[in-house]
């Protein structure tokens, strides 16, 4: 059974995600908030979405990533049925759209 998810602290997580200008504000928040392992999790689960849409393959994204083939499935469940959110983030990315 999934943990209920507090609406207030999400909007909170939400609307400070929102007022982030640099990438010094956002490393010193992710730094602040979360331990080393949990900003290595953030980072491999993002890496993983960028080469799934590459089209690599499980194997290849495994030994390159170090991501189990459990993750590397959760984020591909996400990319086809998520809520868009990986797609929207990696497509700005690629377009190489400003961050502020």
């Amino acid at each position: 059974m999934q943990p209920m998810i507090n609406e207030e602290q999400l909007k909170l997580l939400t609307e400070v995600l929102l007022s982030l200008k640099t990438e010094d504000e956002a490393r010193s928040l992710l730094s602040d908030l979360c331990t080393i392992r949990e900003m290595q999790d953030l980072g491999q689960r993002l890496e993983v979405a960028r080469l799934l849409r590459r089209q690599m393959t499980y194997s290849d994204i495994a030994q390159q990533t170090g991501a189990s083939t459990a993750t590397i499935s959760r984020v591909n469940r996400c990319l086809v049925y998520g809520a868009g959110g990986y797609r929207t983030v990696l497509e700005r990315l690629e377009k190489g759209e400003d961050h502020d």
